[in-house]
């Protein structure tokens, strides 16, 4: 039948004199890219000038423009650079390609070091190129095995080989090992709190480039975790460090190096509580001091203390933050001065910007918003502060400004995602942005928010194509919230036919699927499963980002439960059309949504005719301490929530075909989550599908990734079609 249908649009197509493009799944999964339009690629701001860079020619080349004329100054091709490498072409050679194809991407990207200098690392070795000579140096090559390289704007390099930290200094030869340690448990150098805080890495430079700061793990106290290796003959486990909550965890520390110095110094962190959080480093402009927030293990409370780099002695403690459900600083410090930063937390109920002296006190609440900033992206020339934020609608994104006497403005008002590149210091940003109803649209403007010129334009990609945008819209929740939606309505929609849905969900916190961008911010097999003849729709619940503290910590405790309820809500709102099919609906989702899958199946029987459940988290005891016990507290804290949120509790309930799903090296969501679900649903009698993905991680990716979604909406689709 389906079939049918597919060659009954293609036919027509075909007498209606007009060519379409049909969307597949292959393409939908592999090469997406194709469907998202393309605006301005790497645009870069050239130091201490006011031009800007960005690539073009298919990635061959490098334009540099002058951002008042809007003239091209300068182009610097990939073949010129690699012909002043004496014949050797390491720099942009894609891997697996022809060696003449060269191109500047990914990895091998052009960075600016002054108006005269560019740099890029090839093979481990650090790379200048002198514009005016069109010369090539080799400056310095790094230790082999290096890995989380991190660079300052002295060039000089701090990394790690396996769980050390090593440093190079530009103009010098010699590579300086930092620290030696020999016992496996300690790890340097590397993102601790497995990368909770929004701690993405575990190096930090200074202003002056002469002292590196890194975070330092004890992980002996973590209970070691094994992942079978099938590649090997006889199989071999890999075991992982992977502290479950209320079990022992990780006890970090932070060391500071100082260019010349035989060892590290590390500050004087010691408190209370051994196993707590260290998060958010930042350094002050001088270099004397270091900032972290201290968060305890029970996750509720925070201090922000001063240490002096020279030392490790701790200071003062600059500010607090407590909240009886869960109190996380996300952002570090943004220094303004020596003696004055900006620290960002929602103790209002909203993530703002608050202007802090070193002496201990605060300034002034720089803004008052009843919506969430979400990061400082740099100062203009009038030193206010630029940030992004999302403005009255949560699913949308903004540049804002605001000066140190609190006088704000915002920067973007067109409707959509906006990603902004500033010109830090000056006078312009480069604006890209996108909405349900325009592509890609990328503009030059003044930090006045003028815009000055459009930069690129792109056409709809999905024009002559079977591809039909989704559309945004939203329900009342059960508590009186506004809950945002997500609908993709098939190519050839009817509303007078009645139509089967597929509901996709994650659901969980610092996740927001229904944004206001190009296709809704959903993947394109959304848009391929709707031509099948299917509705595909996606609900953000209570606990989703960007809403504010009421709205993302009534999960607290109960995880599951009020998302659920909001779920349910928009099923709800989905029977009540008169083109849907109340008795043909789905539910598929990954991790969290995974998780908020396989507990709408069990703890709501009947909703759902099927559901497929991707690396769920199936018994919260089993997942991590620093994410878990945030929303969770610990098992012996949360018997009841733990017992009422446990999938395994509620196996005998499931009504419908349920597919499992997992990797089978997932470091994650461990496998031992949907392994122990099986053996309950064995123990229970209940008839269920599983299936591995050998040696895959969290989540699904390569050409793989095709073979899962294959699977997942072919056991949806046989399901409904039943």
């Amino acid at each position: 039948m389906k079939r049918f249908v597919v060659l009954f649009m293609l036919v027509f197509a075909a007498v209606s004199g007009f060519a379409q493009t049909t969307l597949t799944l292959e393409d939908a999964v592999l090469n997406g890219r194709k469907y998202y339009p393309q605006g301005l690629i790497m645009p870069q701001w050239i130091p201490e000038t006011d031009t800007y860079s960005h690539v073009t020619d298919g990635y061959q080349s490098l334009v540099v423009v002058d951002a008042k004329s809007g003239e091209e100054s300068r182009r610097i091709t990939a073949g010129e650079i690699n012909e002043t490498l004496e014949g050797v072409e390491v720099f942009g050679r894609r891997p697996n390609s022809d060696r003449t194809e060269v191109s500047i991407r990914g990895t091998w990207m052009l960075n600016w070091l002054d108006k005269n200098t560019l740099y890029f690392t090839e093979k481990g070795t650090l790379y200048t190129y002198d514009i005016a000579n069109k010369t090539t140096s080799a400056q310095y090559t790094m230790a082999a095995g290096h890995s989380n390289l991190h660079l300052n704007s002295q060039l000089n390099a701090a990394y790690t080989v396996g769980n050390n930290v090593f440093v190079n200094w530009m103009g010098e030869e010699s590579t300086v090992q930092v620290t030696k340690h020999e016992d496996p448990d300690v790890v340097a150098g590397q993102a601790i709190a497995r990368s909770e805080f929004g701690i993405t890495e575990g190096l930090f430079w200074n202003n002056e480039g002469d002292a590196v700061a890194f975070y330092e793990k004890n992980e002996s106290a973590v209970a070691n975790y094994p992942l079978l290796d099938i590649s090997t003959t006889p199989g071999s486990l890999n075991e992982i460090k992977y502290p479950m909550a209320g079990q022992g965890s990780e006890y970090a520390r932070v060391g500071v190096y100082h260019k010349g110095k035989k060892s590290p110094v590390y500050l004087d962190t010691d408190g209370v509580e051994h196993d707590q959080y260290l998060t958010n480093l930042s350094w002050s402009p001088d270099g004397k001091t270091i900032l972290l927030a201290i968060v305890n293990r029970a996750q509720n409370h925070y201090d922000v203390v001063a240490f002096n780099t020279k030392n490790g002695k701790r200071g003062a403690t600059l500010l607090s933050v407590s909240n009886d459900k869960w109190a996380e600083p996300e952002h570090p410090a943004y220094w303004v001065s020596n003696k004055e930063f900006i620290w960002l937390t929602e103790r209002d109920g909203y993530m703002n910007l608050y202007l802090h002296t070193t002496k201990g006190g605060l300034v002034q609440q720089l803004t008052s918003n009843d919506f969430e900033a979400t990061g400082i992206l740099g100062r203009d020339k009038s030193d206010d502060i630029l940030f992004t934020a999302t403005g009255e609608d949560p699913r949308e994104s903004h540049l804002f400004s605001v000066s140190l006497k609190g006088k704000q403005r915002q920067l973007t008002t067109e409707s959509g995602t906006h990603n902004s590149t500033v010109q830090e210091g000056g006078s312009y940003f480069i604006d890209s942005y996108s909405s349900i109803d325009v592509p890609s649209k990328t503009e030059l403007r003044s930090t006045a928010g003028k815009v000055l010129r459009e930069l690129a334009s792109a056409s709809d990609p999905f024009e002559g194509t079977n591809i039909r945008k989704p559309t945004l819209s939203s329900i009342t929740g059960p508590d009186g919230s506004t809950l945002y939606t997500r609908t993709y309505l098939p190519f050839d929609f009817d509303p007078a036919k009645k139509y089967p849905v597929l509901v996709y969900v994650y659901g969980g916190p610092h996740a927001q699927m229904v944004t206001n961008r190009w296709n809704g911010g959903g993947p394109f097999w959304m848009n391929e499963f709707a031509n099948r003849g299917y509705i595909v729709f996606t609900l953000d619940n209570r606990g989703s980002a960007h809403r504010g503290t009421d709205f993302e910590q009534q999960i607290h405790r109960q995880l599951g439960t009020v998302e659920m309820e909001d779920q349910l809500a928009g099923v709800a709102d989905l029977k009540s059309l008169p083109y849907v099919d109340g008795e043909r609906i789905a539910v598929h989702g990954w991790s969290y949504g995974g998780f908020l899958t396989a507990s709408l199946m069990l703890r709501q029987p009947g909703t759902f005719k099927v559901g497929v459940a991707g690396g769920p988290v199936t018994d919260w005891k089993y997942y991590e301490v620093m994410y878990g016990e945030r929303y969770m507290d610990r098992p012996e804290e949360n018997e009841e929530g733990y017992a009422e949120n446990r999938l395994h509790n509620h196996v005998e309930n499931l009504e419908g075909d349920l597919l499992l799903i997992h990797g089978t090296v997932d470091n994650v969501v461990v496998m031992q989550h949907n392994l122990s679900l099986v053996k309950s649903f064995i123990d229970a009698g209940v008839q269920m599908d599983f299936f591995p993905y050998p040696m895959h991680p969290h989540n699904v990716r390569g050409k793989d990734r095709l073979h899962l979604m294959t699977k997942v909406l072919n056991y949806v689709e046989d399901s409904l079609e039943e």
